[in-house]
């Protein structure tokens, strides 16, 4: 109860707020974004510790990050 500077009180009949911890919305629109962080994270350990290290087949050859069909003939290196 607040009293005015009249002399009339004034009753509030609303509840007092509660903290945005203790509200399920807040919680049900964070579950989204955390579960994709967790999916991802758990993608990148998945790839680095399944694929890392796999040898090229089918006579591939890597230069850099390019993998190119091997024809058959050693490649020359080239005079810049």
């Amino acid at each position: 109860m607040q009293q005015a500077t009249n002399g009339v009180t004034l009753v509030s009949t609303q509840p007092p707020p509660t903290p945005w911890w203790r509200e399920r919305w807040t919680w049900l629109l964070m579950a989204g974004p955390a579960l994709a962080i967790v999916g991802c994270v758990i993608t990148i350990t998945l790839a680095f510790s399944n694929f890392a290290d796999q040898a090229i087949a089918d006579g591939g050859l890597k230069r850099g990050l390019v993998v190119e069909q091997h024809s058959g003939t050693q490649p020359t290196t080239q005079a810049r």
